[in-house]
């Protein structure tokens, strides 16, 4: 006897992607998943290439892993594909000091943010 089946995590329809240790803010990182949510998926990869920000070209690369999962792993259309989540988590966070004056040392957070990205295939128009 082996171990049950552990159920999906998302629907039939839909496939997943998750980016660990991103190395930059969960407020940066969320204002570029603003600009893919709900979009076609090939139209997100124009938007994420031609981005000036450093971080977008990470996501692209999450993004792409998205698509092929979706192609893959669960048998759906490429061209019908819309991102339905983008959603930015924070994690752990790197701790650094700056000396100061007078002998003293203030504090730097370098945060570490997560990206979960699901893509969905729509119903023809």
């Amino acid at each position: 006897m082996g171990k049950s089946e552990t159920p999906r995590k998302v629907k039939e329809n839909e496939a997943m992607a998750f980016g660990k240790y991103f190395r930059t803010s969960p407020q940066k990182l969320n204002l570029i998943a603003q600009t893919i949510r709900g979009k076609n998926a090939g139209r997100a990869l124009i938007d994420l290439e031609f981005s000036k920000r450093r971080i977008a070209q990470d996501v692209r690369k999450l993004l792409q892993s998205a698509i092929a999962n979706a192609e893959n792993n669960h048998g759906l259309d490429v061209d019908r594909l819309v991102i339905s989540e983008a959603t930015v988590g924070k994690t752990m966070m790197m701790k650094r000091f700056r000396a100061r004056a007078r002998g003293r040392a203030a504090s730097i957070q370098k945060k570490i943010s997560n990206m979960t990205i699901i893509v969905k295939e729509t119903e023809e128009a």
